[in-house]
């Protein structure tokens, strides 16, 4: 890897997002917590919700993740309240795609995924990046059981 191809990878867009990740913390009464690592990177994703019809009303997560692994949390947390566990998934689904296949950037509300774009290139940070959905989907599915 280039210098140059690090400096596409980490743009300031990138890194602001990794320093203003919404959400940060504990619930204190959450009513289904999920955690996703990856083993490649070490990288954990914790995620906590309260959910009223299925869909999240409250959220929390905590991140412990490389700056993309932080960017990408800081997109989902700036979506995930309102979503229901279709949505996430269709946003998980859709995100893969993007990095794996080439496929477009996710459709709304996760369409600030596109400042990943650059990381399609470097398969060896795909799972960090979905360690987000990945948490908040186990989460909404602990709240449902």
């Amino acid at each position: 890897m280039s210098d140059g191809d690090l400096f596409k990878l980490y743009s300031q867009r990138i890194l602001g997002l990794a320093a203003a990740i919404p959400h940060l913390g504990s619930l204190p009464a959450p009513r289904g917590e999920g955690r996703k690592r990856a083993p490649l990177c070490g990288s954990v994703v914790s995620a906590q919700v309260v959910a009223r019809d299925g869909r999240i009303t409250e959220f929390a997560q905590d991140v412990r993740a490389c700056a993309l692994g932080q960017a990408s949390a800081a997109v989902l947390g700036s979506a995930v309240i309102g979503c229901n566990l279709a949505e996430l998934e269709r946003g998980r689904d859709e995100l893969a795609a993007m990095l794996r296949a080439e496929g477009p950037v996710p459709g709304a509300p996760f369409a600030g995924y596109d400042a990943l774009l650059p990381a399609r290139a470097f398969p060896n940070r795909h799972e960090s990046i979905l360690l987000a959905f990945e948490a908040a989907i186990a989460a909404l599915r602990a709240a449902a059981d």
